[in-house]
């Protein structure tokens, strides 16, 4: 949907993704939050690599006595737990905001993936792009078939065998070889 970009960076509502993916929400409803964002994170760690994207998941810990913390998972993608008090909300709106006025040179877009109608009509007052929990998911999808098509498509059924790989004449000599010639 989007052309990539080594300055773009796509900010992803964790929590708000998870209830929108009917895959992550069934994963959270049987098994917790903990195992529907390993999954999102595996999920986009091979999404944002392909388009070059500089990713933050970003999660809410509003509720919890800690401060702000982020992990990197990749060069690409990192997670971000939001500090005591603060949403997942109002950072992506504190970091567009920061892009907007240019205290963030080193972006050259920013890609904001919500569901949330209120966040959306936010970051795009200040510059952002938006894309919807539920395009992103097509988005990832999309472009997880399209690797595997082309991965599957230039590995022909023959070039499994490491003989294949070889030379003619090397092929030759193996062949007179297995035949005792």
């Amino acid at each position: 949907m989007f052309n990539s970009s080594d300055r773009s960076l796509l900010l992803v509502d964790g929590y708000n993704v998870i209830g929108a993916w009917p895959s992550l929400k069934k994963i959270s409803d049987r098994h917790g939050l903990e195992p529907a964002r390993d999954k999102l994170i595996e999920t986009l760690i091979g999404y944002t690599h392909h388009q070059g994207y500089q990713t933050q998941i970003v999660f809410d810990s509003y509720f919890q006595d800690t401060p702000g913390s982020q992990e990197r998972y990749t060069n690409h993608l990192s997670v971000y737990f939001t500090a005591h008090a603060q949403t997942a909300d109002t950072y992506i709106e504190k970091t567009c905001a920061d892009f907007w006025y240019n205290r963030a040179p080193a972006i050259g877009r920013i890609i904001v993936a919500t569901s949330d109608n209120a966040q959306k009509m936010t970051v795009m007052g200040y510059g952002a792009q938006w894309i919807s929990a539920q395009r992103l998911e097509i988005e990832v999808d999309l472009t997880g078939r399209r690797l595997r098509k082309s991965q599957s498509s230039s590995q022909s059924p023959k070039g499994r065998f490491l003989f294949h790989s070889l030379d003619a004449q090397v092929q030759q000599k193996l062949e007179k070889m297995r035949h005792g010639i």
